[in-house]
């Protein structure tokens, strides 16, 4: 089994749309106004959104995207005017993370990880892919 998409509610994609292009997703769906789909720029999953008419209220969604350079990507998108709630920061759990958030409330989390993403230092059994 393989993730191929996650798929994310929005009130307004024309607005979202925009947004997701600027963190550089590629779009290669759109079906206005009710999906737009779009392909990650490293990897071959795909990240939808489609509109909905209410968001979930709680925590949310959290969506996290692996980026090789986080810091001089994160720098990039501060440039291009994207706000950022965290700026890359090392955490307890071995991955490095920024965070912001989409036009839509969706918790967005910019991380490096390397091998700790699958092989942490306490994975169960301390089993590792191939």
């Amino acid at each position: 089994m393989n993730l191929n998409q996650v798929t994310i509610p929005s009130l307004d994609l024309t607005k979202a749309i925009p947004f997701y292009e600027t963190l550089g997703l590629r779009l290669i769906v759109k079906a206005l106004p009710h999906y737009a789909r779009f392909e990650c720029p490293d990897g071959t999953a795909t990240f939808s959104i489609h509109q909905t008419e209410t968001l979930a209220t709680g925590d949310g969604v959290h969506i996290y995207f692996e980026c090789e350079h986080l810091d001089g990507y994160v720098k990039e998108l501060i440039e291009k005017g994207v706000k950022f709630e965290l700026l890359p920061t090392d955490q307890n759990w071995l991955w490095r993370e920024a965070r912001l958030k989409d036009v839509d409330n969706n918790q967005l989390i910019l991380y490096y990880a390397g091998d700790n993403r699958l092989n942490p230092p306490w994975r169960i059994e301390n089993k590792t892919f191939s």
